[in-house]
């Protein structure tokens, strides 16, 4: 249930992020970007345990991720990013959201 909650928390603030930086696609792509980046860090940070390293390199495949579904250049999925977890830092002080860079 709060996996649930979390990923449309997590969603809606992907969603209105990406729609804030000019992006045009959908709800569809901000659950898939939620869904792709928790996984990421999940597996990365099981197969590398909590770390810089594994944050580094759960981040750039999330970035990856990013500039694939929103068709977008590395800066603005930086960008965007970086916006998605100052958010989610601050939504997530008051709700449930997703580990990893949600």
């Amino acid at each position: 249930m709060w996996f649930v909650i979390a990923l449309i928390i997590s969603t809606i603030i992907i969603y209105i992020i990406a729609k804030l930086f000019g992006e045009t696609e959908g709800i569809k792509t901000a659950v898939i970007a939620a869904l792709i980046g928790t996984v990421v860090y999940m597996i990365v940070y099981y197969v590398l345990g909590n770390g810089l390293i594994a944050a580094f390199i759960a981040g750039i495949v999330w970035l990856l991720a990013l500039q694939y579904l929103y068709s977008i250049g590395w800066v603005k999925s930086l960008i965007i990013a970086v916006v998605v977890w100052i958010v989610t830092s601050i939504v997530g002080l008051f709700l449930p959201t997703l580990t990893g860079p949600l």
